[in-house]
């Protein structure tokens, strides 16, 4: 350890094998390698920012190299060549950053490094950080000579993204997946590291650091840092305090707001948000933990509180039990969905602020559409005898119009008996899919022109018929919906069938792929070009029809 060091995370580095956290397994493996004498030409060291890639690539550099051998090696007071490896100053293990020497030219000189034999170590060892930086010809470069190198050279890489390196590298290499901490282990050490810096913080302020560190060593050290700076007057640091100086908040905040989209409160939910906001919470931040929030709504019967699980505390455990009791799953599913739409438009809106706003009270308006559809269905079930004795009258009839029919006869002919849907009958006339769009946004129809928009491949569109394509994203209740609301709307039974075409793209995808072309067409005006120019930086996100009405 440098004592001299005052970032935590250098300070507490690990030295040996046994001080690695979190990764036992990989440690004993790579330890039997190299006592049974079968160390291989490189080493592939893969895994989070944080989890132990570099720490464990000068392990291994100084279990090679030790004086002592394999069998006594160093822990505390470190050899000649061990202790040269941890002050960096080992003119055989050559430490190299692939973000800044990318090219084809600094592998080739690594190369022609390679061919000496090493001066006072055992090995000469090349560690090569965030090695998928590396270009195309540098990895073909270094090909021939990682495959068969000298008997006294070996290969340390490390990377945060395997996908970036070529299969040919990693087929050479003897790989090494660095796996997660888990929270009591990376616990248990912070409160080992507290103990040691003589730190004045509590055990759930620890926990919130863990939770945030998200498995990572280095992050967690990071955080207890600043942890540990904060005075406060003698007293230890609780999580309220490490709350507000890591701008993290609670998920009970997020499910009390949850609770009041749900009752319909639009000023308590608007009031919570800005209490949010003013916390210092970034709008698209909130939205991720909106997200989580709900996932923990959904799955949370499956969450133990066992104490090793620091995903949430107490008091957020049992509100969200307490919720998701009092929630349909499918709601939540639907909420899920439409923050997820909302959260890749969110970039595009210069005040995101303002743009969350409206996405909890458009939430507000969803939850309306839902209970309309519950007390819809709570009505249709009275009527359930009439309508099993018209299905059975109807199927045979029904059945030679349709080619894998989606249409619930039996909720139609709900809706036929219904007195309240009798009284609304108009008839209109629908020729189109724009047109029905059109229909259904005039009626505040929001949930059907969702799915008509952002789920609905259309195949053929021909009064009082629509084909279309099968979409295991289409609502479950869409097809029931829509034959319910043409029937009110045209007076006519309209037949919603599959078909085996692939259909038209969506809607969202046509106007997607106009956007597209349109960006495309006017990158290449001369206008943009002479931009170009004048601003080399400028791009090109958006463009807009003129209207020549």
């Amino acid at each position: 350890m440098n004592s001299k060091s005052k970032v935590l995370a250098l300070k507490y580095r690990p030295q040996t094998f046994d001080e690695l956290i979190g990764q036992k397994v990989i440690a004993e493996s790579i330890f039997n390698s190299i006592k049974l004498n079968k160390i291989p030409n490189a080493y592939m060291f893969l895994g989070i920012r944080g989890s132990g890639k570099t720490s464990t690539a000068r392990i291994v550099a100084k279990a090679l190299n030790c004086k002592n051998g394999i069998e006594s090696l160093c822990t505390k007071d470190f050899c000649e060549s061990c202790q040269s490896i941890i002050d960096g100053n080992n003119i055989d293990i050559l430490e190299i950053d692939s973000a800044s020497k990318t090219s084809v030219d600094d592998v080739r000189e690594l190369i022609e490094f390679s061919r000496y034999k090493p001066t006072s170590a055992k090995y000469k060892i090349f560690i090569c950080d965030e090695v998928h930086m590396f270009s195309k010809s540098a990895f073909a470069a270094l090909l021939k000579t990682l495959e068969e190198p000298p008997a006294y050279l070996k290969f340390i890489f490390a990377s945060t993204d395997v996908k970036k390196i070529p299969v040919t590298i990693i087929s050479r290499c003897q790989r090494y997946d660095l796996s997660r901490v888990n929270s009591q282990e990376l616990f248990d050490y912070l409160f080992k590291i507290k103990e040691l810096e003589k730190g004045k913080i509590t055990n759930e302020a620890i926990k919130l650091i863990v939770k945030l560190s998200e498995g990572s060593v280095r992050d967690s050290l990071s955080l207890l840092d600043r942890a540990l700076l904060v005075e406060n007057n003698g007293k230890d640091l609780d999580l309220k305090n490490a709350q507000k100086i890591f701008g993290y908040f609670e998920k009970s905040i997020l499910i009390d707001l949850i609770s009041n989209i749900l009752d319909g409160s639009e000023n308590k939910t608007l009031e919570l948000y800005s209490n949010i906001y003013k916390s210092g919470v970034e709008p698209k931040v909130f939205l991720n933990e909106f997200l989580e929030a709900l996932y923990y709504l959904k799955n949370i019967d499956f969450i133990n509180l066992d104490g090793t699980n620091f995903d949430l505390n107490d008091n957020e455990f049992d509100k969200t039990k307490d919720l998701s009791k009092k929630i349909e799953k499918k709601d939540l599913l639907l909420l899920w969905q439409f923050t997820l739409n909302n959260l890749e438009k969110i970039d595009i809106i210069k005040n995101q602020n303002q743009f969350v706003e409206m996405f909890l009270i458009r939430c507000l308006y969803l939850k309306k559409i839902l209970k309309d559809e519950k007390d819809l269905e709570a009505k249709d079930l009275q009527q359930d005898s009439i309508i099993n004795k018209i299905t059975i009258e109807n199927k045979s009839k029904l059945k030679q119009d349709t080619i894998n029919q989606l249409k619930n006869v039996e909720q139609e002919e709900k809706v036929i008996t219904n007195p309240e849907v009798k009284n609304k009958i108009e008839n209109n006339q629908i020729k189109s899919l724009k047109e029905l769009v059109e229909i259904c946004e005039e009626k505040r129809e929001l949930k059907i022109k969702y799915e008509l928009e952002n789920n609905l491949k259309l195949v053929s569109f021909k009064d009082p018929k629509i084909e279309i394509s099968f979409n295991s994203n289409l609502d479950k209740t869409f097809v029931k919906d829509l034959t319910a609301k043409l029937l009110e709307w045209t007076n006519k039974r309209w037949i919603i069938a599959f078909s085996k075409e692939n259909g038209l793209p969506t809607i969202k995808e046509q106007k997607k792929d106009l956007k597209e072309n349109l960006i495309k067409k006017e990158s290449e005006t001369n206008f943009f070009k002479e931009v170009k120019k004048t601003f080399p930086d400028a791009e090109l996100i958006d463009v807009n029809e003129e209207d020549k009405s």
